[in-house]
């Protein structure tokens, strides 16, 4: 290989602004493509994932939310719509007052509202925060996948965006949006360590008030029922995180679904365990490593939440979009570093890649992509403390 096309590859020069809209256009068309084509299977006999959100929210909003946790139930109002497949609702009360909007509508007004409500939210918290940057916004593979799946990515995505980018100047309201993540509490797991590491205590007590307020919330407008109706879907839990259908791990993201392929359930457990200890170190020291800078240590936080928890998808990770574009704006400010353009290339469509890949490999790579993710913004943060005046010793 000459030394010019090696150069191209190292600094990519020729990946500017125009060519990067031009990309995105051509993204933009393909996913509309494909969206379609998702709506259109998720009308099908074999259902979707969001029958389990429609018709929890559809018995909630006809007065019955404990309904939400019986199984025989949500298969005749699931069923009800057409599909011959059916869907267990395991997500926790509070989880209730999101969807049951949705559940007053017919399904397939239902799933297109859903899709176009949570894309919505999440593309205005990612463009506020990014707003150079909204066309990478908008045509993010990984929102994409969420969208198609009609899947919680992009909400849960919304609110860790929002409270990583409110954190600084409105902590209370950054505690509020990630309390919230009570609906899906695995994504909210390195977030003590990171409020606690960085003394925003304000946040942090805002986030628990808002996780217990919405429980409590629940508890009322839902019933007691309905709360002892939630522990029965644990079963239904244990037995998907029991699973031996190679592809449903192929189709998670994490390191224990990727190890669980080659070695037993407990040992590719203590190894994810291991994994998400380390990432709370790392959200622990985030705070000062990233030079006291907010949106910078929510960044390597987020990087670090793709590997804490033993259960994700790709449709999960519309968060990511904080620490790339990041990274992106970190480049254009001080300069990209050798063959880091063509790496965030890579690591931006990652989230689609590795989900489309994983059956022909007989592995889903994003695990490693995470890794990766999380190494550059790693390694940009001693940049970060030089600028704070901090020491930084060598690695």
């Amino acid at each position: 290989m000459s030394a010019s096309i090696l150069e191209s590859i190292r600094t990519a020069d020729w990946l500017d602004a125009g060519r990067v809209r031009g990309y995105a256009v051509i993204v933009g068309i393909a996913s509309i493509a494909l969206l379609v084509n998702s709506y259109l299977k998720a009308m099908g006999s074999d259902g979707t994932d969001f029958l389990a959100f429609w018709g929890a929210g559809h018995v909630a909003a006809t007065g019955d939310p404990a309904a939400a946790y019986d199984l025989m139930v949500q298969e005749r109002v699931q069923t009800g719509t057409g599909s011959e497949g059916w869907f267990a609702f395991v997500n926790l009360p509070p989880f209730l007052f999101a969807v049951a909007p949705f559940g007053v509508l017919p399904f397939p007004i239902a799933w297109i509202a859903w899709v176009l409500v949570t894309f919505a939210v999440w593309a205005w918290a990612s463009i506020r925060t990014f707003p150079r940057l909204w066309v990478l916004v908008l045509v993010f593979p990984g929102a994409l996948l969420a969208a198609g799946h009609a899947q919680t990515g992009l909400l849960t995505g919304a609110l860790l965006v929002g409270g990583a980018v409110l954190l600084d100047k409105r902590p209370a309201s950054a505690g509020l949006l990630l309390g919230a993540l009570v609906i899906k509490p695995h994504l909210a797991l390195l977030v003590p360590f990171w409020l606690a590491g960085a003394g925003k205590w304000r946040a942090f007590l805002a986030a628990g008030a808002s996780a217990a307020g919405l429980l409590l919330a629940s508890w009322a407008v839902f019933g007691i029922d309905t709360m002892i109706a939630y522990t029965s879907s644990w079963e239904a839990s244990r037995l998907i995180m029991a699973s031996e259908d190679r592809e449903f791990y192929l189709r998670m993201a994490t390191p224990y679904s990727q190890f669980r392929l080659f070695m037993p359930a407990g040992l590719a457990l203590a190894i994810n365990v291991a994994i998400a200890f380390a990432m709370m170190a790392i959200s622990f020291m985030a705070w000062r490593r990233m030079g006291q800078d907010a949106l910078a240590s929510g960044a390597l936080v987020l990087a670090a939440t793709a590997l804490a928890s033993p259960y994700l998808f790709n449709y999960d990770l519309p968060f990511l979009i904080l620490p790339l574009l990041w990274l992106v704006s970190e480049g254009l400010r001080h300069g990209f570093r050798s063959y880091e353009r063509l790496g965030l290339v890579l690591l931006y469509f990652a989230p689609y890649a590795t989900r489309a890949a994983a059956l022909e490999l007989g592995v889903n790579l994003m695990p490693i992509a995470s890794l990766v993710l999380v190494r550059l913004i790693w390694t940009r943060g001693g940049s970060l403390r030089k600028q704070a005046g901090e020491p930084v010793s060598s690695p």
